[in-house]
């Protein structure tokens, strides 16, 4: 594999894993969220952690696609990821804040596999990498809606 193409897979491994991070998060706030906002939350969450599920399939199958094993166990993803996991059941305004500044990483995440796609002329990466930049971007937006 070529350096530029194992650059590409080392962040798009990074991005899985915070991705599935995320994803785990995610699930934990639907499951816990209490207070005035549940309902709208609840929901909000689920949709969210509906559309990481499918996410975390499309960049590991990426992955597969460059030629390299896609990571796929929690010791793996807590190595790689810049999202930490959340043991606690904070409140549910702190569960907003905390999902903001994570779907921000994984922004962050996202331009680096942007930026590896495009120094190794890897367009489906790149693409992919642009569509979860467009996601994250418009969930902060909604979580930030709720912190008004």
């Amino acid at each position: 594999m070529s350096e530029d193409r194992s650059a590409v897979v080392r962040e798009l491994e990074k991005l899985l894993a915070d991705t599935y991070t995320l994803y785990v998060k995610s699930h934990s706030y639907h499951w816990n969220v209490t207070g005035p906002q549940f309902t709208a939350l609840h929901t909000l969450f689920e949709t969210h952690y509906t559309e990481l599920a499918l996410a975390v399939d499309e960049i590991a199958e990426r992955i597969r696609a460059l030629g390299a094993p896609a990571p796929g166990s929690f010791r793996q993803f807590t190595a790689l990821a810049t999202v930490k996991d959340d043991p606690t059941v904070p409140a549910a305004t702190e569960m907003i804040r905390r999902l903001v500044a994570d779907h921000e990483t994984v922004v962050t995440a996202a331009r680096r596999v942007v930026g590896a796609g495009e120094g190794a002329a890897d367009d489906a990466s790149l693409d992919l990498g642009v569509r979860r930049i467009d996601v994250h971007e418009k969930v902060v937006w909604m979580l930030r809606s709720h912190l008004e």
